[in-house]
């Protein structure tokens, strides 16, 4: 039942750099929304929100 799902980084895309990417797993029966996520982004080399990719 678990799915695997991508989380790329907003702020990069908003500033023209490289976005970072994550990949993690989430119950789709418990969690229908989108995922978000502050993680590290070393290109921005700061913690950003990063959100569910489809």
């Amino acid at each position: 039942m678990r799915d695997q799902v991508i989380l790329e980084c907003t702020e990069a895309v908003k500033e023209g750099k490289p976005a970072s990417r994550y990949f993690t797993t989430k119950n789709k029966k418990l969690q229908q929304e989108r995922l978000e996520r502050v993680k590290y982004n070393p290109f921005l080399r700061r913690r950003t929100v990063h959100k569910e990719r489809k």
